[in-house]
């Protein structure tokens, strides 16, 4: 990671796609999306989740066949250009598998917060500030603060 990062922000799904559909939380979202200084991590897998959340909105007729593809369109090209995507490997997805011992959390919401733990460790050790964790998914955000972390939740930013 280079300089100019001043923070780094390991969003979910929940959270991801109020960058892309409008719900509770987009503008905010969208905002911290957007500062140069700030790096979006995720985990790989995320992008399936979002597809997905964007898949039920086209079937529930909430967006347009159009709609339904800039996002997907969006999506990828942020995926490669903007995301640091954070691979769910071996390891990550164990230590998931501890999480959800210890924690109230679905499969993929573990998977996040390994992922986001995973990450922190490795920026504290290079004497950087700790991530936040965003999501719109309150046992995510029990969890993750319980693990230590700091967290976010776009809901409460209207």
């Amino acid at each position: 990671m280079g300089q100019m990062v001043s923070s780094v922000d390991y969003f979910d799904s929940s959270a991801l796609v109020k960058r892309y559909m409008a719900e509770t939380g987009s503008a905010w979202v969208q905002a911290r999306c957007n500062d140069p200084v700030r790096t979006i991590a995720t985990v790989d897998l995320s992008r399936i989740e979002v597809a997905a959340a964007f898949a039920a909105k086209l079937r529930g007729k909430f967006i347009t066949q159009t709609e339904y593809q800039e996002a997907r369109t969006k999506l990828v090209a942020d995926a490669q250009k903007r995301y640091l995507l954070i691979p769910a490997t071996t390891q990550r997805v164990d230590e998931a598998i501890e999480l959800t011992a210890r924690h109230k959390l679905r499969g993929y919401d573990a998977v996040h917060l390994a992922c986001a733990l995973h990450l922190n460790r490795a920026l504290l050790e290079d004497d950087l500030s700790p991530l936040t964790l965003v999501a719109a998914d309150d046992d995510l955000l029990k969890a993750a603060q319980t693990e230590g972390l700091e967290t976010e939740n776009p809901n409460h930013h209207p």
